[in-house]
């Protein structure tokens, strides 16, 4: 199975639905926290699943993956370092089951699926610690992030 991850901010709408398109994925998994702000265009909650009907995708909400407000708020008010953020994040989803979630939601039934934020990169990104995470748990789940 391949697990892409992807982000919503620095592209067009046209480079996002392509992109998913493109890599034939059957389910967005929306990660993020807060999905319905003004500022997120068309990637908010209430228009996601209109978008992506046209291209035979479906969307599912799934906060359980994201961080708390307290670890997000923590990093991006630089209160923590990224090591203390990815520990934090890490001791949270398991906390939580929610690899263990995924994979009985998601793995085996969706193929390809992707993980949506709104980070442009993976680089400093929950979305990628949590792909690598269900990679961890199961190495016969590629990450790719487009």
């Amino acid at each position: 199975m391949i697990l892409y991850t992807i982000g919503s901010s620095k592209k067009s709408a046209e480079q996002f639905f392509g992109c998913l398109k493109y890599h034939m994925v059957r389910v967005l998994v929306d990660v993020r926290l807060k999905n319905d702000s003004q500022l997120l265009g068309f990637a908010r909650k209430r228009d996601l699943p209109y978008f992506l009907g046209g291209i035979q995708c479906g969307y599912e909400h799934c906060p359980k993956y994201a961080p708390s407000g307290e670890i997000l708020t923590g990093w991006r008010k630089k209160l923590i370092t990224w090591d203390e953020y990815e520990r934090e994040y890490r001791a949270l989803m398991n906390e939580r089951g929610a690899v263990e979630d995924f994979l009985i939601r998601f793995v085996g039934v969706y193929d390809p699926v992707c993980l949506l934020c709104s980070e442009a990169g993976p680089e400093r990104c929950h979305r990628r610690l949590f792909a690598e995470m269900v990679h961890e748990k199961r190495n016969d789940v590629e990450v790719v992030h487009l």
